[in-house]
């Protein structure tokens, strides 16, 4: 996955998937401040670098290429992990964690398929219904509702 710029005024960001899948995703404010942080840090870089290949990406090496993934989990994420006495999980566990908080908190699932890049919504309940902690009761209180 890598994430192009998108410097402008916009609450949302392009993500590339993968080689022809993209979606745009809205951005919490606090996201937003922590992009726009980054962006003036990354200036900083390109001014202090030799030589600096813009790709116009958001998140890239001291000389603008691409990161590569394993040396992010291996020089950046575990060692956060291990500083900050969380137990040891896996990259991937990061989207699991998303998934499971954003339907906890009541967003709809068809939103969440979305975030993920699932091609059903069958999936993506198959895989993180049982996190829906009020389902239950939302369908009692619904029948309660229709039923007057």
């Amino acid at each position: 996955m890598t994430t192009h710029a998108l410097w402008g005024r916009s609450a949302q960001a392009s993500v590339l998937l993968g080689v022809a899948s993209r979606c745009t995703i809205d951005l919490p404010q606090r996201a937003l401040e922590a992009l726009r942080s980054h962006r003036k840090y990354q200036l900083e870089e390109m001014l202090r670098a030799s030589s600096y290949e813009d790709s116009d990406l958001v998140f890239a090496t001291r000389k603008g290429t691409p990161l590569d993934a394993q040396n992010i989990v291996n020089r950046h994420f575990k060692p956060l992990l291990k500083r900050t006495g969380l137990a040891p999980i896996r990259w991937h566990d990061l989207r699991h964690t998303c998934a499971t908080l954003l339907l906890g908190s009541g967003v709809h699932p068809k939103l969440v398929q979305h975030l993920l890049g699932h091609a059903s919504i069958t999936m993506t309940l198959d895989r993180y219904s049982h996190w829906i902690p009020s389902m239950g009761r939302d369908a009692a209180d619904g029948m309660d509702e229709a039923l007057g």
